[in-house]
C-alpha cells in the first residue's frame, strides 16, 4: 500500500471534517435519533435525551435546523404547538447512525465485556 499524497489525504479530510462539524458534540444524534422515535415536541425530546438541559436542547435544535435535518413548524393554536421533525435529508444519516450504533455494541463488548 502506498502512501497517500498530501492532497489526497486532504480531500479524504475535508469532507469528514464538514460532516463532524455538522453532527459532532454530544446532543445532536441523540436529538436526532429521539425525533426520528416519534418524539416531535421540546419537552418529549428533553425526557427522552437523558442530562440535556433546556438551553442546549434549543440551541441544538436550531443548529439542526440551520443545517436542514430538522423542521420546525408553529402550529397556530392556544396554546401555540411547535414540532420538530427530522427531513428528508436527515434520512440520509439513517446508515451512518446505524453504523455508529454497531459500532458501539461492539466497542462496548471489547472494551467492557458487556
Amino acid at each position: 500500500m502506498s502512501k497517500a499524497s498530501h492532497t489526497e489525504c486532504s480531500s479524504s479530510m475535508l469532507p469528514v471534517r464538514d460532516a463532524l462539524d455538522v453532527i459532532s458534540g454530544k446532543w445532536k444524534l441523540m436529538i436526532l435519533i429521539s425525533i426520528s422515535s416519534g418524539n416531535y415536541r421540546f419537552r418529549e425530546i428533553e425526557r427522552s435525551v437523558p442530562k440535556i438541559t433546556s438551553k442546549v436542547l434549543a440551541k441544538e435544535l436550531k443548529d439542526l435546523e440551520e443545517h436542514q435535518l430538522i423542521k420546525r413548524t408553529v402550529y397556530d393554536e392556544l396554546p401555540v404547538i411547535i414540532e420538530y421533525k427530522t427531513t428528508l435529508y436527515a434520512k440520509s444519516l439513517e446508515p451512518v447512525i446505524e453504523a455508529l450504533r454497531n459500532w458501539g455494541l461492539n466497542h462496548r463488548k471489547k472494551v467492557i465485556g458487556k
